[in-house]
């Protein structure tokens, strides 16, 4: 079959794009339309059947605007899926996103990006499920009240006694760990003491591009053990070292990899397409941003958005994964877990 054709066939998963940041920035009068005008037609273009959407607070609300700015994304997620309830719907379990799919929408998923608000408040996690997140992680690039993230490794430290019931509590909710941005440590910490399958949302692998975003195979066998999905980050300063000249080959490369540690089962898409997002968010005068000395403003030619998604199916098959092989790491293997985890109680 054609790439295209199966990638049109294809439950394509994105489970990081912080598409949320762009759009609430605008008035809140403007959200469900801006969504309208500026994502849905990308997402659409590229595929994405399940959208993973991001709540993750930049620098200028921390700390002490941290809930309200998490409230207020959260809250925008709501309006443009109220405001587009022809194109996309947003889930809470596995069976509204099987229902959604049916009816040809696109499943929207909300998670935090290290709970900025919520710290070592972990009786506030009910809240913010009872509001519809689903997916979930502790930490960033620094230190937080219940773990230490990845910029952070030299410490050695694991989860805080806070961040342990942090993890017990979303798996008695039935929101989903994520591990990406922990800290090594902390990432040992939770394979230890997890009971339910954890993923990592857009984390690629530490063999080929050592950069402490990425995981080690010890690492990727343990979140596979788990049951979890580890779902690749196309940023390309996390694929080479040489961010200008990354390609497909060096996405696929990360996928064939992660696949042959941790098994096919187990691989995913998390995109994290923030050039658009910081584009969106900056003046001209500034376009040439970097974020914790990465250069955000390197992609892999053509997929610098979710319009290029396609382009990754044409990679997987030139590369020599079967039919069957690609549409697990398209989609698959993610609506998998989520069927059987998202919003399950324990």
């Amino acid at each position: 079959m054609p790439s295209l054709d199966l990638h049109r066939d294809a439950v394509v998963a994105d489970t990081h794009n912080d598409l949320l940041m762009a759009v609430s920035a605008r008035p809140p009068h403007q959200w469900a339309s801006f969504f309208r005008r500026q994502w849905l037609p990308q997402l659409v273009e590229g595929g994405v059947d399940v959208q993973v959407l991001p709540v993750f607070i930049d620098s200028e609300f921390r700390p002490e605007g941290s809930l309200r700015q998490t409230l207020r994304m959260i809250e925008c997620a709501h309006v443009l899926a109220e405001g587009n309830p022809e194109s996309v719907r947003l889930c809470l379990d596995g069976d509204q996103i099987d229902e959604a799919l049916a009816l040809g929408r696109i499943a929207l998923v909300l998670a935090m990006e290290s709970m900025p608000g919520i710290d070592d408040s972990v009786e506030l996690i009910p809240t913010v499920h009872r509001l519809g997140v689903r997916v979930a992680s502790i930490a960033h690039w620094g230190r937080t009240p219940l773990a230490d993230g990845s910029g952070e490794d030299a410490t050695g430290s694991r989860l805080t006694a806070a961040g342990v019931e942090a993890l017990k509590e979303m798996e008695r909710l039935g929101m989903i760990f994520d591990v990406s941005h922990l800290g090594a440590t902390g990432v040992e910490h939770v394979l230890e003491i997890a009971t339910r399958p954890v993923m990592a949302t857009h984390s690629s692998a530490r063999a080929l591009r050592d950069h402490h975003r990425n995981l080690t195979d010890a690492q990727l066998r343990g979140v596979a053990a788990t049951g979890g999905v580890i779902c690749v980050n196309f940023l390309a300063a996390f694929l080479t070292e040489d961010a200008r000249a990354a390609t497909v080959d060096h996405l696929v490369d990360h996928i064939e990899h992660i696949a042959g540690v941790a098994g096919i089962d187990h691989v995913g898409l998390g995109p994290d397409f923030i050039r658009e997002v910081y584009a969106d968010l900056t003046p001209p005068c500034c376009e040439d941003v970097s974020f914790s000395g990465l250069d955000t403003d390197a992609a892999i030619p053509g997929l610098d958005g979710p319009r290029g998604m396609p382009l990754v199916t044409e990679g997987l098959l030139k590369r020599g994964f079967s039919e069957e092989e690609t549409l697990k790491i398209l989609g698959d293997n993610v609506a998998r877990l989520f069927r059987a985890e998202l919003g399950r109680p324990r």
